[in-house]
């Protein structure tokens, strides 16, 4: 019997903690003690706990982080973070996207407190590489989330589709095959990836 505080997405679990949960000092605490779980917080506070990706999936996003970090080193426009790396939503959500990019000038706002623990920054580019484990509804809510609240791009990455759903800030939402050559367009000038070369068993 599940408890009325759990919900249950397909093969996720989320629960919410007693007497309001934790704050996010704790919560930060709890996620350093936890480091082999990748741990989010909804903005409802819900804690959506999630074991470590499998090898293909774990070698699909470090594929497409080293495509980001590259271009990124040669533009210099802003920082690149990694499926490890937590931000803090204004509903107060704390997610974690597999890949983010954030522009020099809204990192270099931030005190080095913010940046040291979940910086409280919505990053411009969100990407997301679906397990086959991963619950697909949970991440388009999730992207969706992103670009309410102010992220310009955000690409839904699925290999077991071979497709990538691309959210735009002006609302558009669009399904490209594998074969597509993605672009950053305005938000990454000069960024391209083609997944279908670099997402291969």
């Amino acid at each position: 019997m599940v408890a009325t505080n759990t919900v249950i997405y397909e093969n996720l679990v989320a629960f919410r903690l007693p007497n309001g949960g934790l704050t996010d000092e704790q919560f930060f605490e709890f996620c350093q003690l936890n480091g082999q779980l990748r741990i989010e917080r909804s903005g409802e506070g819900q804690i959506v706990i999630m074991p470590p990706t499998g090898s293909l999936t774990g070698s699909y996003n470090s594929e497409f982080t080293i495509e980001l970090g590259i271009w990124n080193r040669k533009h210099k426009l802003g920082r690149t973070f990694d499926s490890s790396t937590g931000f803090k939503l204004p509903s107060g959500a704390d997610y974690s996207p597999d890949a983010a990019w954030v522009s020099n000038e809204k990192w270099n706002a931030l005190t080095k407190e913010e940046k040291m623990r979940f910086a409280p920054v919505v990053p411009e580019f969100i990407a997301e590489i679906r397990s086959p484990n991963d619950n697909l509804n949970y991440l388009k809510d999730k992207m969706e989330e992103f670009m309410a609240f102010g992220a310009r791009l955000a690409w839904l990455i699925d290999p077991q589709k071979r497709r990538t759903i691309v959210y735009q800030e002006d609302g558009e939402i669009h399904t490209f095959p594998f074969e597509h050559t993605l672009e950053g367009g305005a938000v990454l000038p000069g960024f391209t990836v083609n997944l279908d070369a670099i997402f291969v068993e």
